[in-house]
């Protein structure tokens, strides 16, 4: 992904459901696409995502890292980034991961003033959030800065011989 033009993807990870955000042509404005039922047996969801990448001609992906307010990463950003994983496998063009911190709480914010009352929060607020995040990834692609930090590859594990 370098800074230009292209549709990009953003998706937030929830244990429950996954948002999905497409940027316009030109990558400028991000909009909501779809909340996904989260598919950790069938893996639907993410031949759904690739479905959307390849139907849009997407340049790349990003997904939400939720890092605690101190930039630790905890149990959900490991979750994200196996997710982030198993979506790249499935891909030709890069996923990368971008700092999520607060944009449920912002999203839920945001429907609240918009007039979404609370019950109806939960079947957009995936996208809302996958709004902000990818709009974060678009606005730091126009100014020049890599939209997110690129996956890392993990080291094979080794085996030990034993003494």
């Amino acid at each position: 992904m370098t800074p230009g033009d292209g549709v990009l993807l953003g998706v937030d990870v929830g244990e429950a459901r996954v948002g999905l955000a497409a940027s316009d042509p030109v990558g400028l404005l991000a909009h909501p696409v779809a909340t996904l039922r989260r598919d950790a047996e069938g893996l639907t969801d993410l031949e759904m995502i690739a479905a959307e990448v390849a139907d849009r001609r997407a340049v790349g992906v990003v997904v939400g890292l939720p890092r605690s307010l101190s930039g630790d990463e905890g149990l959900a950003a490991r979750r994200a980034r196996d997710y982030a994983g198993a979506l790249q496998r499935r891909l030709e063009v890069p996923v990368r991961l971008v700092d999520e911190r607060l944009t449920t709480v912002d999203a839920h914010r945001n429907l609240h003033r918009s007039g979404v009352r609370g019950r109806a929060h939960r079947g957009v607020v995936d996208q809302a959030a996958a709004v902000l995040i990818l709009q974060s990834a678009l606005d730091a692609r126009r100014a020049g800065r890599p939209p997110g930090e690129p996956l890392k590859a993990r080291k094979p594990r080794t085996r030990r011989s034993g003494p």
